[in-house]
């Protein structure tokens, strides 16, 4: 059975990271909010608080962790370029998924951010050298660093991750 926690599997990211590969994912953070947004723009109330699968969250609550996830993750690249290997601040993304902004707040909130954060993330991106890429800070879960590179890498895939959840849910409930 297919596991519905990861409808496209986990990150898995090559060795060697090539300039291409770079490239094509600025251009996956790049469309993600607008094709998120079409996505999603004429569900019900009902739809968005209907969860992915059981026990999961429901396409409101995926929505926002979105724009929360981006946000902390754009975070932690300045903090990368301005300290030297900091260890990252990680938070407790199904505690924030439970709250109330996160449970009843309204998607065009996140989708506005979204699109504010990434087009200013991409521009960011864009201008990193070979020399800031290799920049890496720790993720305290594991002692793991983790260049901007690869977080780069992460998060491309951290996009087509949550949005194949919703997508496939709008199909399976016949939605899409």
């Amino acid at each position: 059975m297919k596991d519905l926690r990861y409808p496209i599997g986990k990150p898995n990211l090559p060795k060697r990271i090539t300039q291409n590969e770079i490239n094509n994912w600025i251009i996956t953070l790049e469309i993600f909010p607008k094709k998120l947004e079409d996505l999603v723009i004429n569900l019900s109330q009902k739809q968005l608080d209907t969860p992915y699968r059981e026990h999961g969250w429901t396409i409101r609550q995926v929505i926002h962790h979105c724009a929360d996830s981006h946000h902390n993750s754009y975070t932690r690249f300045k903090w990368t370029l301005t300290e030297n290997a900091p260890v990252i601040k990680a938070y407790y993304e199904d505690r924030w998924a439970d709250l109330d902004d996160t449970k009843h707040g309204p998607i065009e909130l996140s989708i506005d951010s979204l699109k504010a954060l990434h087009a200013k993330w991409v521009y960011f991106l864009k201008t990193l050298s070979n020399d800031d890429l290799d920049q890496y800070f720790i993720h305290p879960e594991g002692n793991e660093n983790v260049s901007l590179r690869e977080n780069i890498g992460i998060y491309a895939w951290h996009c087509n991750h949550h949005y194949a959840h919703i997508e496939n849910l709008m199909i399976k409930e016949g939605w899409k």
